[in-house]
Protein backbone atom coordinates (compact mmCIF):
# COMPACT_ATOMS: atom_id res chain seq x y z
CA UNK A 1 0.00 0.00 0.00
CA UNK A 2 0.92 3.56 -0.91
CA UNK A 3 -0.49 5.97 1.56
CA UNK A 4 0.39 8.88 -0.30
CA UNK A 5 -0.58 7.69 -4.38
CA UNK A 6 -4.07 6.77 -2.39
CA UNK A 7 -4.41 9.53 -0.78
CA UNK A 8 -3.16 11.69 -4.01
CA UNK A 9 -6.36 9.46 -5.51
CA UNK A 10 -8.51 10.13 -2.93
CA UNK A 11 -8.34 14.14 -3.79
CA UNK A 12 -8.25 13.74 -7.05
CA UNK A 13 -11.89 11.94 -6.87
CA UNK A 14 -12.89 15.04 -4.64
CA UNK A 15 -11.63 17.32 -7.19
CA UNK A 16 -14.05 15.39 -10.27
CA UNK A 17 -17.10 14.99 -7.89
CA UNK A 18 -16.63 19.05 -7.43
CA UNK A 19 -16.19 19.53 -11.22
CA UNK A 20 -19.04 16.62 -11.92
CA UNK A 21 -21.68 16.66 -9.22
CA UNK A 22 -23.93 15.04 -11.42
CA UNK A 23 -21.53 11.56 -10.83
CA UNK A 24 -21.39 11.95 -7.57
CA UNK A 25 -23.01 8.50 -7.51
CA UNK A 26 -20.13 6.73 -9.89
CA UNK A 27 -17.58 8.85 -7.40
CA UNK A 28 -18.67 6.82 -4.49
CA UNK A 29 -18.29 3.68 -6.25
CA UNK A 30 -14.34 4.71 -6.76
CA UNK A 31 -14.20 5.72 -3.44
CA UNK A 32 -15.24 2.58 -2.05
CA UNK A 33 -12.61 0.47 -4.08
CA UNK A 34 -10.06 2.52 -2.95
CA UNK A 35 -10.98 1.70 0.84
CA UNK A 36 -11.63 -2.00 0.18
CA UNK A 37 -8.75 -3.93 1.90
CA UNK A 38 -8.09 -6.36 -1.18
CA UNK A 39 -5.78 -4.37 -3.28
CA UNK A 40 -8.10 -2.75 -6.24
CA UNK A 41 -4.86 -1.91 -8.33
CA UNK A 42 -4.67 -5.53 -8.98
CA UNK A 43 -6.43 -7.26 -12.03
CA UNK A 44 -6.49 -10.50 -9.73
CA UNK A 45 -9.06 -8.80 -7.60
CA UNK A 46 -11.96 -10.73 -9.00
CA UNK A 47 -14.53 -8.36 -7.84
CA UNK A 48 -13.58 -5.76 -9.78
CA UNK A 49 -10.13 -3.34 -10.30
CA UNK A 50 -9.01 0.26 -11.27
CA UNK A 51 -8.19 0.41 -14.90
CA UNK A 52 -6.60 3.61 -16.18
CA UNK A 53 -7.81 5.02 -20.00
CA UNK A 54 -6.19 8.20 -21.82
CA UNK A 55 -8.39 10.62 -23.63
CA UNK A 56 -5.30 10.86 -26.55
CA UNK A 57 -6.09 14.10 -28.26
CA UNK A 58 -3.83 15.63 -31.37
CA UNK A 59 -1.68 18.42 -30.89
CA UNK A 60 -4.53 21.12 -32.24
CA UNK A 61 -7.23 19.13 -29.01
CA UNK A 62 -9.63 18.74 -32.81
CA UNK A 63 -9.19 15.21 -32.73
CA UNK A 64 -8.68 11.95 -30.55
CA UNK A 65 -7.20 8.47 -31.38
CA UNK A 66 -9.37 5.50 -30.66
CA UNK A 67 -8.62 1.71 -30.72
CA UNK A 68 -10.71 -0.67 -32.47
CA UNK A 69 -10.61 -2.89 -29.34
CA UNK A 70 -9.53 -6.59 -30.20
CA UNK A 71 -11.34 -7.98 -27.07
CA UNK A 72 -14.38 -6.18 -27.23
CA UNK A 73 -14.89 -5.22 -31.03
CA UNK A 74 -15.47 -1.69 -30.09
CA UNK A 75 -13.82 1.59 -30.91
CA UNK A 76 -12.66 2.85 -27.51
CA UNK A 77 -10.33 5.22 -25.99
CA UNK A 78 -6.51 3.55 -25.16
CA UNK A 79 -6.26 2.30 -22.08
CA UNK A 80 -5.74 -1.28 -19.69
CA UNK A 81 -5.05 -2.72 -16.55
CA UNK A 82 -3.37 -0.81 -13.74
CA UNK A 83 -1.14 -3.88 -12.72
CA UNK A 84 -0.39 -2.75 -9.50
CA UNK A 85 0.45 1.27 -10.51
CA UNK A 86 -1.32 3.39 -7.97
CA UNK A 87 -0.23 6.04 -9.79
CA UNK A 88 -2.86 6.07 -12.35
CA UNK A 89 -2.07 8.79 -14.38
CA UNK A 90 1.22 6.97 -15.12
CA UNK A 91 -0.62 3.61 -15.96
CA UNK A 92 -2.55 5.75 -18.47
CA UNK A 93 0.46 7.13 -20.19
CA UNK A 94 2.18 3.87 -20.18
CA UNK A 95 -0.70 2.30 -21.97
CA UNK A 96 -1.21 5.20 -24.52
CA UNK A 97 2.37 5.02 -25.01
CA UNK A 98 2.34 0.88 -25.54
CA UNK A 99 -0.64 0.81 -27.53
CA UNK A 100 -0.11 3.56 -29.89
CA UNK A 101 3.91 3.44 -30.05
CA UNK A 102 3.55 7.47 -30.33
CA UNK A 103 6.47 9.06 -28.17
CA UNK A 104 6.79 12.61 -26.35
CA UNK A 105 3.16 12.13 -25.47
CA UNK A 106 1.93 14.19 -21.93
CA UNK A 107 -0.42 13.04 -19.49
CA UNK A 108 -2.40 16.01 -17.20
CA UNK A 109 -2.72 14.31 -14.13
CA UNK A 110 -6.25 15.65 -13.45
CA UNK A 111 -9.23 13.21 -13.38
CA UNK A 112 -11.49 13.73 -16.84
CA UNK A 113 -13.23 10.74 -16.75
CA UNK A 114 -15.00 8.24 -14.48
CA UNK A 115 -16.60 4.82 -16.54
CA UNK A 116 -17.31 1.98 -14.33
CA UNK A 117 -18.50 -1.12 -16.54
CA UNK A 118 -18.67 -4.69 -16.84
CA UNK A 119 -16.34 -7.16 -18.85
CA UNK A 120 -17.71 -10.14 -20.02
CA UNK A 121 -16.09 -13.23 -19.02
CA UNK A 122 -13.24 -14.04 -21.88
CA UNK A 123 -10.87 -17.13 -21.98
CA UNK A 124 -11.31 -18.74 -18.66
CA UNK A 125 -11.22 -14.80 -16.78
CA UNK A 126 -14.56 -14.34 -15.15
CA UNK A 127 -16.85 -11.23 -15.92
CA UNK A 128 -16.01 -8.51 -13.44
CA UNK A 129 -16.03 -4.80 -13.16
CA UNK A 130 -13.70 -2.29 -14.68
CA UNK A 131 -13.40 0.70 -12.54
CA UNK A 132 -11.83 3.03 -15.30
CA UNK A 133 -10.05 6.41 -14.35
CA UNK A 134 -9.21 8.65 -17.32
CA UNK A 135 -6.98 11.01 -17.88
CA UNK A 136 -6.17 13.45 -20.71
CA UNK A 137 -3.35 12.79 -22.77
CA UNK A 138 -1.55 15.41 -25.52
CA UNK A 139 0.36 13.97 -28.31
CA UNK A 140 3.67 15.56 -29.83
CA UNK A 141 4.33 16.10 -33.52
CA UNK A 142 4.23 12.88 -34.38
CA UNK A 143 1.16 11.54 -34.79
CA UNK A 144 2.07 8.37 -37.01
CA UNK A 145 0.85 5.98 -34.73
CA UNK A 146 1.43 1.90 -34.87
CA UNK A 147 -1.16 -0.73 -34.12
CA UNK A 148 -0.45 -2.74 -30.86
CA UNK A 149 -1.69 -6.44 -30.70
CA UNK A 150 -4.24 -5.44 -28.57
CA UNK A 151 -6.02 -3.34 -31.68
CA UNK A 152 -7.75 -4.45 -34.41
CA UNK A 153 -7.00 -0.44 -36.21
CA UNK A 154 -6.67 2.49 -34.59
CA UNK A 155 -7.93 6.06 -35.75
CA UNK A 156 -7.67 9.55 -35.29
CA UNK A 157 -11.53 10.86 -35.21
CA UNK A 158 -12.78 13.92 -34.62
CA UNK A 159 -14.27 14.95 -31.53
CA UNK A 160 -16.98 17.21 -32.75
CA UNK A 161 -18.50 14.17 -34.81
CA UNK A 162 -18.11 11.61 -31.73
CA UNK A 163 -20.12 13.84 -29.84
CA UNK A 164 -22.91 13.58 -32.21
CA UNK A 165 -22.59 9.98 -33.26
CA UNK A 166 -24.98 7.91 -31.81
CA UNK A 167 -23.02 4.77 -33.05
CA UNK A 168 -20.14 5.78 -31.22
CA UNK A 169 -19.59 3.98 -27.31
CA UNK A 170 -21.73 6.18 -24.82
CA UNK A 171 -18.69 6.71 -22.80
CA UNK A 172 -17.07 7.84 -25.80
CA UNK A 173 -19.88 10.03 -26.53
CA UNK A 174 -20.03 11.67 -23.29
CA UNK A 175 -16.27 12.23 -23.14
CA UNK A 176 -16.14 13.95 -26.75
CA UNK A 177 -18.86 16.23 -24.53
CA UNK A 178 -16.83 17.12 -21.85
CA UNK A 179 -13.81 17.82 -24.08
CA UNK A 180 -16.19 20.39 -26.11
CA UNK A 181 -17.10 22.08 -23.00
CA UNK A 182 -14.40 21.92 -21.24
CA UNK A 183 -13.50 26.11 -19.43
Amino acid sequence: MDAAADAALAAALTAYAARWPQEAGTVALFEQLLADAENPFLRQRAAGHYTASCWLVDRTGCRVLLTHHRKLGLWLQLGGHADGQRELHLAALREAEEESGLNGLQVVDEIFDLDRHWIPEHKGVPAHWHYDVRFVVHAGEDEDYAVSEESLDLAWRTIAELAVDDAADASVRRMAGKWLTRG
